[in-house]
C-alpha cells in the first residue's frame, strides 16, 4: 500500500483512470465519492485546512503512475465537497477552498466537549490557547484554522455557551465559556 508521509493511500490512487474524471455519471458519480473522502481523510490527519486548486497539493498528483488531475477534476471534487456542506470556496474565483472535515457546528460540539471535560467552564481562554496552547495538544484543536475556530466561538456566543472577549490585537482575544 502507498502512503503520502504517515498516511495511507487508498487502491484507487494507483489506478490511472481515477486522474481523469470519466464521462459516464455512474463512473463519475463513484469517482467524486472517491475522491471527497479522500481530500477529507488526508486534511483531518494532516491538519490541513485550506486548499489552493492552483498550488501544488499531494493528493492531486501521482508520480508513481505519473498522473495528475487536471484543473477542472480538482475544481470539480473540490465543488462537490461544497456542495455538501463540507468546504467553502474562499474567493470568489475559486481559487481557495476551506476545508470543513468537521462541520463548524461539530467543530462547537467539540469545543464545548473539551470545556467540559477540563473544567474550563466559566474560565477565559485565548483564541491563541485554543489553537496552540498545552491544553488542546493532542486534540483535534490544536492547530486549527483561525477562521474556522472563530466561527465555531461564534456559533457558541449566538448560542450562549460563550462569550469572546476583543483584546487589544487578534493574539489577546478571549473567550470565556459557559456550558
Amino acid at each position: 500500500m502507498q502512503k503520502l508521509g504517515g498516511f495511507k493511500l487508498p487502491h484507487f490512487f494507483n489506478y490511472p483512470p481515477y486522474f481523469t474524471l470519466q464521462p459516464v455519471r455512474e463512473t463519475r458519480e463513484k469517482q467524486v465519492q472517491l475522491w471527497k473522502e479522500l481530500i477529507l481523510d488526508y486534511c483531518r490527519s494532516q491538519k490541513i485546512f485550506v486548499i489552493g486548486l492552483e498550488e501544488d497539493f499531494p493528493l492531486f498528483s501521482n508520480p508513481v503512475i505519473e498522473r495528475s488531475l487536471s484543473h477542472e477534476a480538482r475544481e470539480v471534487f473540490l465543488s462537490a465537497l461544497v456542495a455538501e456542506g463540507r468546504a467553502e470556496w474562499m474567493d470568489k474565483s475559486h481559487k481557495k477552498c476551506l476545508i470543513l472535515w468537521l462541520r463548524i457546528q461539530a467543530w462547537a460540539d467539540y469545543i464545548l466537549n473539551f470545556v467540559k471535560e477540563n473544567g474550563f467552564e466559566d474560565s477565559v481562554m485565548t483564541v491563541e490557547d485554543i489553537q496552540s496552547g498545552i491544553e488542546t495538544r493532542g486534540t483535534e484543536l490544536a492547530g486549527i484554522d483561525r477562521c474556522v475556530l472563530m466561527r465555531a466561538l461564534r456559533l457558541l456566543e449566538q448560542k450562549g455557551k460563550a462569550a469572546i472577549f476583543k483584546g487589544t490585537s487578534t493574539d489577546d482575544e478571549g473567550v470565556k465559556f459557559s456550558a
